[in-house]
């Protein structure tokens, strides 16, 4: 099968944990990977933010990343990229009509506006990720979310016009019912995680303290960093490493690192926070290796590849009940969910796990048990073939075939 995976901003040869860098481009690389090892030939297209980059790079995963020249060739929020998605689906269009995928599978809202524009007028049947959708982060954010205004009808024209839409957990599928998509078009599969990198063998980062928290994420408010700061004075013995943003001698010049560690001087456990700044792929077992438990405590997450991550390398996880963290952690087998923006409850339930080293083993072996047998790429890129030739018209699916 030849699949277009379009991501305009999220590169899978991007560094995650900076800018606009994170899940998404883990997640397009995963995927992407995955089937091509499972013999599928993969282009993804993503938005030239280089003038200097080549027309095409071939990724040593096997797929390819082709930069789309859609608006200036630098850097840009996603905010800012609105404007230059009509230019990036005329771009698709012309080249899928000379050389038509069997599938497109847009990732993103803005991914998706500009797949559907081109996927219409060539004929390509369309698959849509949105990752996070813009009524959820308006209601978590309020006056703060700096989405463009148009964000939500436009994703609801994607969410009815898209041939079959792939939620990421099950609290989406209602957030998209609700916009109107039909229930019939939207199958659940979830994210993956790389076995071979993140497992319980390898090297184990040093710690300074008893007893260590690990939290991972872009240095943005709504991954709630400041929680598991605020739950740290009630959590004796324990240090708290805070991985993501930019590289660590660039953290001082940072508005949210600053804002990080104003928070920690002044509830006396700066000595016990650190913030890692960018943590590189090779580097990341380690440090998840290294916690006690890894602390997942967003404002809302519409997956979250971090837990799977943590129980690949055998470490119970404790993450806020919302959205997609609340099918992957089992509560009570593979960690503990907490209510949101809750630092009280969740520095209680830090205390009680931390105390019991025989149950924080036991939870890091479930989990491990259920990332192998659930959240594999492979697996998860054998789903979403199954979401393709559903999207497929029925005499080109492998599933026709299979069935006549």
């Amino acid at each position: 099968m030849r699949i277009a995976m379009v991501a305009e901003h999220a590169s899978p040869l991007a560094a995650p944990g900076e800018d606009d860098a994170g899940g998404q481009n883990v997640h397009v690389a995963g995927l992407s990977a995955a089937l091509v090892r499972s013999g599928h030939d993969v282009t993804v297209y993503t938005r030239r933010d280089d003038p200097e980059a080549p027309a095409s790079v071939d990724a040593p995963a096997g797929y390819r990343v082709v930069p789309v020249p859609a608006g200036p060739a630098r850097r840009l929020p996603k905010a800012e990229i609105v404007p230059y998605l009509g230019e990036f689906g005329s771009w698709l269009r012309d080249r899928w009509t000379e050389e038509p995928p069997d599938v497109a599978h847009a990732h993103f809202w803005t991914s998706g506006v500009a797949t559907v524009l081109a996927a219409r007028e060539a004929g390509v049947p369309t698959v849509q990720t949105f990752h996070t959708l813009g009524v959820v982060k308006r209601r978590n954010l309020g006056d703060g979310d700096t989405s463009p205004p148009d964000r939500m009808r436009l994703e609801r024209m994607v969410g009815k016009q898209a041939g079959r839409i792939v939620a990421g957990c099950s609290d989406e599928v209602f957030e998209l019912a609700r916009q109107g998509v039909p229930r019939q078009r939207i199958s659940v599969v979830p994210c993956g995680v790389d076995l071979d990198r993140f497992g319980t063998g390898g090297p184990v980062a040093s710690r300074t303290a008893p007893k260590r928290l690990v939290s991972v994420g872009r240095l943005v408010p709504r991954k709630g960093f400041d929680l598991a700061i605020a739950a740290l004075p009630r959590v004796p013995d324990t240090e708290l490493v805070i991985a993501g943003g930019p590289p660590s001698e660039a953290l001082s010049r940072h508005p949210e690192a600053q804002r990080l560690r104003r928070l920690a001087e002044r509830l006396g456990v700066a000595d016990r926070v650190q913030l890692a700044g960018q943590v590189s792929r090779a580097e990341m077992p380690a440090l998840l290796r290294s916690a006690d438990a890894v602390l997942c405590t967003p404002w809302y997450e519409s997956f979250g590849i971090v837990p799977l991550e943590a129980m690949a390398c055998g470490v119970p996880v404790v993450a806020a009940a919302v959205g997609g963290l609340a099918d992957t952690v089992v509560d009570g087998i593979t960690g503990r969910l907490v209510p949101p923006r809750d630092p009280a409850r969740l520095s209680a339930r830090l205390r009680a796990l931390l105390d019991e080293p025989a149950e924080l083993e036991a939870m890091g072996t479930a989990g491990l048990e259920r990332v192998r047998a659930r959240y594999s790429w492979d697996r998860i890129a054998a789903e979403t073939v199954r979401v393709y030739e559903k999207a497929m018209p029925m005499e080109e699916s492998g599933w026709a075939a299979a069935v006549q």
